[in-house]
């Protein structure tokens, strides 16, 4: 990796920021020119016709083609080595890189680096912008009989609160889009954190309500979200932005359908396609292939052509962890030894065993446990953190912990189970405010700049109200 100094990065810094400001100079001497410049056209691919809101069948496969669009996509949520999975593994001390050079693994993004712009901006706006469309479509439909206006309606806000949540992680401050206007959308200005999680909140309630309590409307299978999926994330935001009691709450609410949600006593089976705390599934799409979580992470050749565990996050196990033994590989050319992620057992199959789980019920009980400990519930927090020690072969932890000791036991424990799935060490870092304590120390390159991603110059050409993330 090559290293660079403070000098150079304060230079390039300052080089981005009059980059930065030339740029806005010219966005707004041709938007002064241009008196039509508000009359913007959705792209091509982002067009939904009012037609397919006259069925129940096609109103339903456009919300059924979100899930399948993320999967498909090889993008943010499919996976794949372009998916927060993977990237945000990198960018925190999870995964090596072993393809050349990578601005995530070397913490060296730019606003210009594609990944920022087309993965993790456009692509949640593209299915914000669907779920929108369906929102308004649904709204004094006459057409659509009440129960699948109410299933829709309960899953699009579902997908809007989800991108949010992981465009407001990456980003902080971004635009709130409300509506398919996207003349209104592409002059939008930045809300703040607090609107847009109210917003999440908002969104997650009414979905709460209106979804249904089972896999019904599914056949049985955990791949669209239903009222504990929206339950589940909730507990998250909730445990986001300290509101504890209410993390507590929600983490409970989910923990409590016993006949529905179980860890799986097996560590092998815990990512099969009906796994007992799968709360939400990602349908594979790709023939030949079951999850991109299999076929990415597993590692087949030496040296590992892609990327690889982290000597650091190996460490972390102790011996006796069954997750070391059951969920963590490796492969060997004799001399040297690398280890990958073996959670998902399938790297390519015809036959389908293994659905991506994008929510489980561990992190619910680790949700619990932490909103607990910060609760002052030392006694009860302990117990939850313990049935996830216990399921990996490990002993309770002591009685005597302090609360501080607690709370550190508790995030090497999410550290532990939830490793290389959905960004979960990354954002834990930032939110406890630990990033720069440990990424400064293991990443050669980390900035305390570096705890937000750089909004894309390409929106800030098309956008004049937008600002960049300081330091870019």
């Amino acid at each position: 990796m090559i290293s660079i100094n403070n000098k150079q990065k304060s230079l390039i810094k300052c080089l981005r920021i009059y980059r930065i400001q030339i740029m806005g100079l010219i966005v707004c001497i041709a938007i002064a020119s241009c008196e039509s410049y508000l009359e913007v056209e959705p792209p091509k691919n982002e067009l939904v016709s009012e037609s397919v809101f006259e069925t129940d069948a096609s109103a339903e496969s456009v919300v059924t083609g979100i899930y399948s669009r993320m999967i498909y996509s090889l993008g943010l949520y499919s996976g794949h080595n372009s998916s927060i999975a993977v990237l945000s593994g990198l960018y925190s001390d999870e995964l090596d890189y072993y393809a050349g050079s990578n601005a995530f693994y070397e913490n060296t993004l730019t606003p210009d680096d594609t990944s920022i712009s087309v993965r993790w901006w456009r692509e949640p706006y593209s299915y914000i912008y669907t779920c929108n469309v369906v929102l308004e479509n649904l709204e004094n439909n006459t057409r659509l009989s009440e129960n699948i206006k109410v299933q829709l309606e309960g899953e699009v806000r579902f997908i809007r609160a989800f991108c949010y949540f992981y465009l407001v992680n990456a980003f902080g401050e971004v635009p709130l889009h409300l509506t398919s206007d996207y003349g209104t959308n592409a002059l939008r200005g930045r809300s703040s954190v607090d609107a847009i999680y109210n917003q999440i909140i908002s969104d997650l309630k009414k979905s709460r309500e209106l979804l249904p309590n089972d896999y019904s409307v599914s056949n049985n299978e955990r791949v669209r979200p239903n009222s504990h999926v929206a339950s589940a994330l909730l507990s998250r935001v909730y445990l986001y932005t300290k509101e504890w009691s209410l993390a507590e709450q929600y983490a409970t609410e989910v923990m409590a359908n016993t006949n529905t949600y179980a860890l799986e006593p097996d560590l092998d089976k815990a990512f099969l396609k009906g796994s007992s705390e799968a709360i939400w599934q990602l349908y594979p799409v790709y023939p030949g292939l079951n999850t991109m979580d299999g076929f990415s992470y597993i590692v087949t050749t030496t040296p590992p052509r892609v990327i690889a565990l982290t000597s650091s996050l190996v460490g972390v196990f102790a011996p006796e962890d069954l997750r070391r033994q059951h969920w963590v590989k490796s492969i060997t050319n004799g001399t040297q030894t690398w280890y990958y992620p073996y959670k998902y057992k399938v790297r390519n199959s015809t036959v389908l065993t293994e659905y991506s789980i994008v929510l489980r019920l561990s992190e619910q009980i680790l949700i619990r446990a932490e909103a607990r400990a910060q609760l002052d519930k030392l006694g009860l927090a302990s117990n939850d953190v313990n049935t996830i020690r216990n399921r990996a072969g490990l002993n309770d932890l002591s009685d005597s912990l302090s609360k501080e000791d607690l709370l550190e036991a508790i995030y090497k424990e999410r550290q532990c189970e939830l490793f290389t799935e959905w960004g979960h060490r990354w954002f834990d870092l930032k939110r406890t405010d630990r990033a720069n304590q440990v990424l400064g120390t293991s990443k050669v390159n980390w900035d305390a700049m570096d705890i937000l991603f750089p909004i894309p110059n390409d929106e800030l050409l098309r956008n004049p109200n937008m600002s960049q993330n300081t330091g870019y």
